[in-house]
Order: structure tokens, then sequence, then C-alpha cells
């Protein structure tokens, strides 16, 4: 059933960047379109706002993740992580710029091959759990492969073995109700691994959690990734867990991307202000001879 839905995908290259964003815009407003050419002209977020009402969000984004990495998309409220994510799956449409995932232009797909990419090709993580609460562990975790028809049988069987895989062994009928902020987002991490995805989406997916669940929660991902090597697109605030999930971090600020990087070349070198008073902060709390 799987393979059926990935004949629109071309063979990829594993040298090949599995995800290409290109001179990515997004502007919010009634007639976004009429404001690019202020934006081509270097008017500024501020200016735009006051003379048009229209809102810049993402400011000419460039970017390529590989295969099998941990990809993570940093930087403080209002500075269009999570509006880039929304993007990769065409939650949002951008306003200019190309988006392709395994060569494949996502914004000239069809909604029947739109809605293939999001149920077989990429699936999400939200911070707020997003579960059905009236489901049971194990009937949200195998919702993702009913929406693909496949066997109820089958499908209770793998989202068993992916409650497991998470830690929730025993817990298959519990209501999310009954469970913790870090059990119900073990119950989203398994819903999203269950269909199998090539790329998996995180939208600030811990954020919500207390500070000892999130570590556990870093930990369980980290573990994962090391047997799975899915492609993860990881939005975090936290500059702490970027550099410890990351394998590359891009850094935000007001819709532009500041830096990406490695997490050391980031630490070693910022590329601006912004971004090394973020690394001061760090090196900081790491310093055991820091002054508090």
């Amino acid at each position: 059933m799987r393979n059926e839905h990935k004949n629109i995908w071309k063979v990829h290259r594993v040298a090949d960047p599995l995800i290409r964003i290109a001179n990515l815009y997004k502007i919010f407003g009634s007639d976004p379109k009429s404001v690019m050419a202020m934006i081509h002209e270097g008017r500024s977020k501020d200016e735009i706002r006051t003379e048009t009402g229209h809102t810049l969000a993402l400011k000419g984004i460039n970017l390529e993740i590989k295969e099998s990495e941990i990809f993570v998309i940093m930087g403080l409220s209002g500075s269009g992580k999570s509006t880039l994510i929304r993007h990769f799956n065409r939650l949002i449409e951008p306003t200019e710029g190309s988006i392709h995932v395994g060569g494949v232009d996502v914004l000239n797909l069809s909604q029947t091959e739109l809605e293939t990419l999001r149920q077989h090709r990429m699936s999400m993580v939200f911070q707020r759990f997003a579960l059905l609460p009236h489901r049971t562990a194990v009937q949200n975790v195998a919702f993702g492969l009913a929406i693909q028809k496949q066997p109820k049988k089958e499908n209770t069987k793998k989202a068993r073995e992916w409650l497991k895989a998470v830690g929730l062994n025993g817990y298959e009928e519990c209501y999310p109700a009954e469970l913790s902020g870090g059990e119900q987002q073990r119950i989203g991490l398994a819903r999203a691994l269950c269909t199998d995805p090539d790329i998996l989406l995180m939208d600030e997916a811990f954020s919500a959690l207390d500070p000892l669940i999130r570590s556990e929660m870093q930990d369980q991902l980290i573990d994962l990734q090391g047997r799975l090597k899915k492609t993860i697109v990881f939005i975090t605030h936290d500059l702490d867990e970027a550099l410890r999930l990351g394998d590359r971090i891009a850094i935000l600020k007001d819709g532009k991307i500041s830096q990406v990087g490695k997490p050391q070349d980031i630490l070693d070198n910022p590329a601006d202000d912004y971004v090394a008073a973020f690394v001061r902060d760090v090196k900081r709390s790491r310093s055991p001879t820091a002054p508090r």
C-alpha cells in the first residue's frame, strides 16, 4: 500500500538535499502580491505594515535539508519559524518562492498528490499534542493508518508496537485525559512515526512540557533517531534544545535567516550580534564559574 503512493516522487539521490527551499517569501494580508515590490526595494517590515496593513512573515528563505539529519529551526516568538515549517507540507501557501521535496516541486502538486504527501511522506508533531480525547492511546496512534485505509487489525498491531517503542507499553487503553503531558506527547510522537514517514515535522513539540520531561523527550528522540534515521525538522525557541538535538541549526530573526550551521560552528562563530547574544547566554549557563 505504501509503495504505490510513492510513484509521484522521483528517485532521490542521497547526495542531494531531501528538502530545498528557495527564495521563499510569505506576506499576510488582503493582497500579498501587491507589496512584493516594496520588499524587493528593501522597505522594512514596519514600513510595509504601516503603509499597507500587510505583515511580512518570511523574507528570502533559502534552506537545504539533508536526508536523515535533524535540522533545527530556532528563533524567538514572531521570528517566523512555525510559519516556515507549515510551508513544507503546504498548510500555508507561499507568496513567492519554491519548495522541493525529493526533487518534486511541492507547489505543483494536485490536491490528491498533496494529500499523499501529508499522509505518506510527512508527519507532524504539534506543541499541544493534538490528540483525539474520545480515542484511546492505541486508537490515537493508529489514526494516521486509518486515514490511509489500512486494515484495522494491522493498524492496531502497528500502533501497539509504536507505543512500546516510545515507552508506553501497557498504556494502550488509556485516554489522553488520564495521561501526563509527557505521556500524551509520546503518543503524538508514536502516531507521527506509525505511518512510517520519510520526514517528521516537529513544531515546538516539547515546549509545553516541564523541564525534566522535556529532557526525557529529547533523549527519546535522539534514541529513536539513532535507529530510524528519519529526516526531522524541529522547531524550537530554545537554543540549548537546538544545540542538543540539531545536526545543523538555522536561526531566524524577523522572518530572515541569521545563520545556518552545525552547533559548534554557531557557538564558535556567531554570524551577527543577534546570534552572538544567544551564544553568550548559553556559554554563561554552561560555565561552572559564570556569575549568577
